[in-house]
């Protein structure tokens, strides 16, 4: 169900059951705004990043009476098919007839808000898509009420994240929104929209970018045409994951997808401080987030510009040792590939010294005995690793067995 926007949250975007005011005059849910103030140590309001010296909240009974009204009068009301038919009908021809489109909009979000796929599939149908697509775009054109333009866009991305899904069926519409238009007006929602707004556009981009779809050229595209900004504005909602756990997911999700399937997007996110807000956000990720934390660090390290910039961070290689062997194999694994890239490629005194000095070569020492008599592309890389740099850090028999050097062939030279 699509909820009116004043009963959502600030933080999570979802339906307050025990919404509380604090000192700046913002309601919130009680559990995300205590979590704010005492898990995380702020002394902010998240909504408006005021500085407050009270951390008093207050219940909000009249917001709280007015939701469960709500909830009981949509609850209570359960039109058929055939009404809700014509109620879209209705909607669409008022969407593409009249000047004032939020009105409608809202209530085609709360139409399709009820989980009906029924529903769905009749406005898509009804060509409900293209009409929705019609009102994005219209965020690209000089308009004399630009806050309308935008305000009906925003609700427009809410009706189109409600009816796209990742399925085959859903082929026709990708294609429909792999315009270039389209693409470049989600693109700029997601940066300068409401945290609701940019949400549905990194879930829209997310249901896009499903690996079933080969669109490279497309995410070429938001590489090029919306360039820095856009990858920042994905790196800070990632970063963001006490705001929205589920925009940060979606949009770890659809950095991914892109960095995996362009290389024009991965020397944008690396002029945006990828592999710098990448590195900080590992040390507290668990371990879903952690593996997919190092699989960006990994595509970003793949170009020359991304192992620059790891290596210029202080913290790159301890962040990225300290998860390997504490995590899971795939985080070990994908650990190894880092640091076999930066040993490979950038292997300066500096950089052999700090592998050295925060346990990296221990760890890959201790990888190479558990990994045994067999081979793997992961023990390959250990051995071409500890072959390269072995003379080096022979020197230091505390961090490297000087029984290694005969296994390793590196002889008894100095």
């Amino acid at each position: 169900m699509d909820f009116p926007q004043d009963f959502r949250c600030p933080i999570s975007m979802e339906l307050m059951k025990d919404p509380v005011i604090i000192s700046t005059g913002v309601t919130y849910d009680r559990i995300n705004i205590e979590k704010w103030f005492r898990s995380y140590k702020k002394r902010s309001c998240p909504a408006t990043m005021q500085s407050i010296e009270s951390l008093d909240m207050t219940p909000n009974h009249t917001l709280k009476r007015l939701i469960v009204t709500w909830l009981d009068r949509n609850h209570s009301s359960n039109p058929t098919p055939s009404d809700k038919h014509d109620q879209l009908v209705t909607i669409l021809g008022n969407i593409e007839s009249s000047p004032f489109k939020v009105t409608s909009l809202r209530k085609l979000r709360s139409i399709l808000g009820t989980g009906d796929d029924e529903v769905k599939e009749d406005f898509k149908r009804l060509k409900g898509v293209e009409v929705i697509v019609t009102i994005i775009v219209q965020i690209l054109v000089e308009s004399t009420d630009f806050a309308a333009t935008f305000t009906a866009c925003e609700e427009a991305l809410g009706v189109l994240n409600q009816v796209i899904t990742c399925s085959e069926e859903d082929e026709e519409i990708i294609q429909i929104l792999m315009k270039p238009d389209c693409m470049k007006a989600m693109g700029l929602m997601l940066q300068r929209g409401s945290a609701d707004a940019r949400f549905c556009s990194v879930s829209i981009f997310h249901k896009m970018a499903k690996p079933d779809h080969s669109h490279t050229c497309e995410w070429n595209f938001i590489a090029e045409d919306l360039g820095i900004d856009f990858f920042k504005s994905l790196l800070e909602m990632v970063s963001d994951e006490i705001y929205s756990s589920k925009a940060s997911s979606c949009a770890l999700n659809l950095l991914l997808q892109m960095l995996n399937s362009s290389k024009k997007s991965r020397i944008k996110a690396i002029e945006a401080g990828g592999i710098c807000t990448l590195i900080e956000l590992l040390p507290d990720s668990n371990r879903s987030r952690c593996e997919k934390i190092m699989e960006l660090i990994k595509c970003l390290c793949e170009c020359a510009d991304g192992r620059l910039a790891f290596t210029e961070h202080g913290l790159g290689i301890a962040a990225v040792s300290k998860k390997m062997l504490n995590v899971s194999n795939g985080a070990t694994k994908i650990g190894v590939k880092i640091l076999w890239l930066i040993s490979s490629f950038n292997p300066t005194e500096r950089v052999l010294e700090e592998m050295l000095g925060c346990g990296a070569v221990k760890k890959l020492v201790a990888l190479l005995h558990i990994a045994g008599g067999g081979q793997s592309t992961t023990k390959e890389r250990v051995v071409k690793i500890l072959k390269l740099h072995g003379r080096m850090w022979k020197r230091y028999p505390n961090c490297f067995p000087s029984g290694l050097k005969d296994y390793l062939g590196l002889g008894n030279d100095g």
